[in-house]
Order: structure tokens, then sequence, then C-alpha cells
């Protein structure tokens, strides 16, 4: 049978010992701050990366020229073969006049080349089809796709595949370096913060429990059980976490409204302060978790110093 007596003794125990020494509280709080400070700062970090990343991504494309006898059927029939790819996002279609109007767009600063196109006469654009892989390295396989249906079409509707141009290859090939570089470092630099903050949060609760270590010791003389001794201070411990969640979403609200212009405009798109209004569960269940997990584990660990007599 569950023993709610036995419960109750401990929690009072526990919020006692809370309350009871407002400086090493007060120190093991903030120190908790700073480390749920930086796991939130992770998650914002992790979020505006990933949304710069994916801009970058969303900027790649091969574009598919056509010759311009060919028939739009034609054209239609190729840009439902490639969606039927796995390895395709999307494929928009530019007719002909489409093509014409985006170059025009493109140079309405340039005169001279305006001048030019005027010149011609005729529309000298045929239809292109834009084709967005959902990952940089699948690129090389819808290439391959469309040069096999080129090499197959003995009328040769394709006029050129850009991905086959040397500049445009290359730069396919640096941003994929450049993406998956970035998300590695910053994974590093993550782990490394969250790992030296909760090393020092560890560090501050051992530090407050051994204030504690008489009073512990002495307990285990008179027969209390480690259970007994331990679970007071894992409350302690939890109500530090969760003093410290509740701090840390504070904090985040005015520097999450500061940051929200800034990063939606410089950052991908990304409105830090509408991620954080409109994540704020998850923000509330992760910092007061984690919080809460740190100061149990780190109450459990430095009470088990203390145990051995």
């Amino acid at each position: 049978m569950f023993n709610w007596v036995l419960l109750k003794r401990v929690f009072r125990a526990g919020i006692l010992d809370f309350s009871r020494n407002a400086f090493v509280s007060f120190a093991s709080i903030l120190v908790m701050t700073v480390t749920l400070f930086v796991v939130g700062l992770t998650v914002f970090a992790g979020v505006i990366l990933g949304s710069a990343l994916q801009e970058l991504r969303d900027k790649a494309d091969i574009n598919v020229y056509f010759v311009q006898s060919v028939a739009e059927d034609r054209i239609l029939e190729m840009k439902a073969s490639l969606e039927a790819l796995p390895e395709v996002s999307s494929v928009q279609y530019l007719s002909h006049d489409e093509a014409l109007a985006a170059f025009r767009e493109r140079h309405k600063n340039d005169q001279l080349t305006l001048n030019a196109l005027e010149e011609l006469g005729d529309n000298p654009f045929g239809a292109v089809l834009n084709v967005k892989a959902k990952d940089l390295s699948q690129y090389e396989s819808i290439a391959a796709f469309l040069q096999d249906q080129q090499s197959q079409d003995s009328g040769s509707v394709i006029d050129k595949i850009n991905f086959y141009d040397e500049q445009h290859r290359a730069a396919l090939a640096r941003l994929e370096l450049i993406t998956d570089s970035s998300q590695r470092l910053g994974f590093i630099i993550i782990a490394l913060l969250i790992i030296t903050t909760i090393a020092i949060s560890f560090n501050t609760l051992r530090l407050a429990i051994y204030t504690s270590r008489d009073e512990i010791q002495v307990m285990r003389l008179v027969g209390a059980g480690s259970f007994y001794i331990r679970a007071p201070f894992m409350v302690e411990g939890v109500l530090y976490g969760l003093v410290a969640g509740i701090v840390t979403l504070l904090l985040f609200y005015p520097l999450a409204y500061w940051l929200g212009t800034s990063t939606g405009n410089f950052f991908g798109g990304v409105n830090i302060f509408t991620y954080y209004t409109g994540h704020f569960l998850f923000f509330f269940a992760l910092i007061l978790g984690t919080g809460a997990l740190i100061g149990a584990i780190a109450s459990w660990l430095a009470v088990r110093r203390y145990l051995k007599i």
C-alpha cells in the first residue's frame, strides 16, 4: 500500500529545505535559469538556422529549356513525368510568353538589354520547366532522368538543361556543402553549450546540498533509509528547476518580442516572437521539464556522496 504519510513528509521537508536558505536557493535558481536559457536559445537558434538553410535550398533548382517549336502538350507530358519522380518536390511551368515577361522583369533597369530585345521583334524564348528537388543531393538523378528523356526523344524537344552548366553545377555543390557543414557545426556548438551549462548547474546544486551534509550523515546514523534522505533533496532540486523554468519563460517573452522583426527580415522569414507564442506549450513543457529533470538528477547524484559513512 502506498505510504501517503511518508510522501507528505518528503514534500514538506523538500519545501522547507528550499525556503530556509534563501541565498543558496537564489544562487541555484540563478544558475539553473542560465542553463535553461541556453537550452531555449538553442531551440531558437535551431529554428533560425533551419529556416535559413531551407531558404537556401528553395533557391536551388534545375531549369529545362525547350525549343520554341515544341507543342505545349509535350511539355505538360514531361512535367507530369517529372512530378511522378519521388525525388521531385515541385515543377513550375513557364510558357514562352511568361519566360519573356520574367526576363523583362529581371532586366527592367537595364535599358540597353531591353532595347536589344525589342530589336529582335519576335519572342526569342522557349518554354521552361523549373524543377525543385526534395533534397540537394537528388538533383543529379533528376538531371540524369532528363538527359535520358532527351536522348530517347528523336525530336529533341529539350534545348538545354542548365544542371550541366559548369557554374550552375558548382553552385549547387557549394550550396550542399554549406548547408551540410552549417548543420553539423550548429549541432556541435549547441551540444557543447548545453553540456557546459548543465555541468555548471549540477555543481551548483551539489554545493547547495553540501551545506546539509552533516544533517544527512546524522539521519544516516540514526537509521533513516536512502530514499527518505534523498527524496527531500530531489524535491528541492525539482523546485529549483521549476522556478528557474518560470523565470526563463518570462525572460524569453520580451527577448522574442524584441528579436521578432529582425529575425523575420534577415533569417529566412521566421519571426521568433510569433514562433514562441505559437509554440508556447512546447516551450513550457521543454523548459520546465528540463529544469525539473536536471534538478532531480543533480540532487540525487549529490546526495549519494554523503550517504556513504
